[in-house]
């Protein structure tokens, strides 16, 4: 095994949305700077995902400081300005219920016109501390599922792809972190890492839901790579891959930035 370095860095403005993928990030608390701090979610504030929706994996994000900026098939382009302004709601995600400002008007008729139900955009401001696994794991996140960075070892994913008929990108997973140099599935026995200056805890494996077999060009739901996945990474009634950080400094990764594993 070689040295371990950072090959991936990614962030998902908008929870279930397209990623982007970055040369380098600036590590906050609650996840990589922007990343999932939107969310959409229906009129009553519960939280909508590829889960149910699939083709919002066709969302298209870019953000800067000032602006979000969303494009999808047969949608014009639309600019949203940031910070949201308006008064707060409350939103549920996966039963923790907290504050967060809705967008504008404009991002609401977007996305229920794409999605084809009512819905609305909201952005968590930094005012909100979400705990991390609802709760029961220390730090904050973002709108992201339970914990602010997901990481993946392409050994990891190569694994994967040798069992399947067709293989399938990294993307299928939507991680933070990837690295490379180590061993498949190595990182399922880290317990701390630092990455570049910034050092995280190794908190949690990544239990799967239904989103890895949703084809982030098509937006289309399939059965793999999820019923490979469950013949060799199955137990306690789940299925695992990556593992979920914490972090515990900030600054910022770039890419190439070495991986020291400290236990």
């Amino acid at each position: 095994m070689g040295d371990i370095q950072l090959s991936g860095l990614f962030i998902y403005p908008i929870k279930s949305a397209r990623g982007i993928a970055l040369g380098q990030a600036n590590v906050t608390a609650r996840g990589l700077l922007h990343d999932r701090r939107w969310m959409v979610c229906d009129r009553s504030g519960k939280f909508l995902t590829q889960r149910k929706h699939p083709h919002m994996a066709l969302i298209q994000v870019s953000c800067s400081d000032t602006h979000l900026t969303l494009e999808a098939p047969d949608q014009e382009r639309l600019t949203v300005p940031i910070p949201a302004t308006a008064p707060s709601v409350t939103v549920t995600v996966w039963g923790d219920r907290c504050e967060a400002l809705p967008t504008a008007d404009s991002a609401h008729r977007w996305l229920s016109q794409f999605l084809g139900l009512d819905c609305q955009l909201v952005y968590m401001p930094e005012g909100t501390q979400r705990p991390a696994d609802h709760g029961t794991a220390p730090g904050i996140n973002s709108f992201a599922d339970a914990y602010p960075f997901l990481l993946i070892s392409e050994a990891s994913l190569a694994d994967l792809n040798q069992r399947l008929a067709q293989p399938v990108p990294m993307n299928r997973f939507r991680p933070n972190l990837v690295v490379k140099g180590c061993d498949p599935f190595a990182e399922d026995s880290w317990r701390q890492i630092k990455i570049g200056n910034i050092l995280f805890d190794v908190a949690k494996p990544c239990s799967r839901c239904s989103i890895p077999g949703v084809d982030q060009a098509t937006g289309k739901q399939g059965k793999e790579p999820l019923a490979t996945l469950a013949r060799y990474r199955r137990w306690d009634g789940a299925i695992w891959f990556g593992q979920n950080l914490i972090p515990q400094t900030t600054g910022q990764l770039s890419l190439g930035d070495g991986c020291e594993v400290i236990a």
